[in-house]
C-alpha cells in the first residue's frame, strides 16, 4: 500500500476522536469538520515518519486549530442579543433501561456546551483537553503557549464554571426528564398554566437562538410563568412534537405543518425544569435529518 493511502487509513480510525474534540470545543459541526480537514491537511504535509504518536499528534494539532478558530471567534462582534446555541446532536431516543444512563454520562450536554462558549479560548482548550480527553498538562502547555502549571490553572477555572452548570443540571435518571419533558408539553397544549409553572424551577430560563434569519424570535426569557406564557405557541394548529435525545438527553423536535421549526433541549435540577434551550435557526434546524425521526 502506498504511503499516502496508508496514512490516510491510519488518519481516518482517528477521525472520530478528532470530531469529537472539535465539537467539544467548538460546537459547531462545520467548524469542526473544517478543524478536521486541517490537522488532514497539515499531517500529509508533515514527515509522518517522525511521528512517533499519532493519536497525541493529532490531538495536539487539532487542538491549536481549535484555538485558533476560537480566539478568530472571539474577535467577531457578539449577537446583538448576547444569545447563541451551539450546534446540536439529535439522535432516536431508547427505551428506558441501563443503557440510557451510560449514553447520557457519554454525551456532552447542549447547557454545558453553552458554558463552554463563556469561556476563554485557552480556559476552554485547556479544559476539554485534560477534563474530557485526559491529555497530561506538559502536553496541552505546548497547545495553548503555556507553562503546564499556567494550562492547570486554565483547566481549574474553566472547571469551576462547568462545575456550576453540572449542578443546575443535576436532574437523575432517564426516565424523571423524559417525564418532566412531557408533562412540560402536556400542560402547554392544554393550556395549563399552573401546570406548567408547577414542572418549571422558579428561576426557569429559556434561551432561543432564531439565527440570522429569524433574529426576531432570538431571546432570553427568565421565570416560571414568563417562560409558562410563551409555551402557549404548542396550542396552535399544525404543530406537533416528536420525542428525541439531544445530546443525549431528552429533548423534542417540533414541526409545523409537516416542516421542522426548531429543537429543543431541557436542564433539569430537583424534579424540576431549569433551562430550556430552543434552536430555531432555519438553517441549522433544517441540517437536521428530521425525516428518521418523525416517520
Amino acid at each position: 500500500m502506498p504511503d499516502h493511502d496508508r496514512l490516510a487509513e491510519q488518519f481516518e480510525r482517528h477521525r472520530p476522536h478528532m470530531r469529537a474534540v472539535a465539537y467539544r470545543m467548538l460546537g459547531s459541526h462545520a467548524e469542526s469538520e473544517d478543524a478536521v480537514q486541517e490537522t488532514w491537511i497539515r499531517l500529509s504535509r508533515s514527515d509522518a515518519d517522525e511521528v512517533a504518536n499519532l493519536a497525541g499528534w493529532l490531538t495536539t494539532v487539532i487542538g491549536r486549530i481549535c484555538l485558533n478558530i476560537l480566539r478568530s471567534r472571539a474577535a467577531r462582534p457578539e449577537d446583538p442579543v448576547g444569545v447563541h446555541l451551539p450546534d446540536v446532536v439529535v439522535g432516536q431516543e431508547p427505551s428506558n433501561g441501563p443503557e440510557d444512563e451510560a449514553l447520557l454520562s457519554d454525551s456532552v450536554s447542549l447547557a454545558l456546551l453553552i458554558v463552554l462558549d463563556t469561556l476563554a479560548p485557552a480556559e476552554r482548550v485547556s479544559f476539554v483537553l485534560h477534563d474530557m480527553f485526559h491529555l497530561p498538562f506538559d502536553e496541552i502547555a505546548a497547545v495553548v503557549g503555556k507553562t503546564p502549571a499556567a494550562a492547570r490553572k486554565l483547566a481549574s477555572r474553566g472547571r469551576r464554571r462547568v462545575q456550576e452548570e453540572r449542578e443546575a443540571d443535576s436532574g437523575g435518571d432517564f426516565a424523571t426528564r423524559r417525564t418532566l419533558v412531557n408533562a412540560f408539553f402536556a400542560a402547554a397544549r392544554n393550556g395549563d398554566l399552573d401546570g406548567l409553572v408547577a414542572v418549571l424551577d422558579p428561576d426557569v430560563e429559556l434561551r432561543a437562538d432564531g439565527g440570522p434569519a429569524l433574529a426576531a424570535a432570538t431571546a432570553s426569557i427568565r421565570g416560571a410563568r414568563p417562560v409558562a406564557g410563551r409555551a402557549s405557541l404548542f396550542r396552535q394548529g399544525g404543530v406537533a412534537v416528536f420525542p428525541v435525545l439531544v445530546n443525549g438527553a431528552p429533548g423534542a423536535l417540533v414541526t409545523r405543518d409537516g416542516a421542522p421549526t426548531s429543537v429543543m433541549g431541557f436542564s433539569v435540577r430537583g424534579g424540576r425544569i431549569t433551562r430550556i434551550q430552543i434552536l430555531l435557526d432555519p438553517e441549522r434546524v433544517g441540517a437536521v435529518d428530521f425525516a428518521a425521526f418523525t416517520a
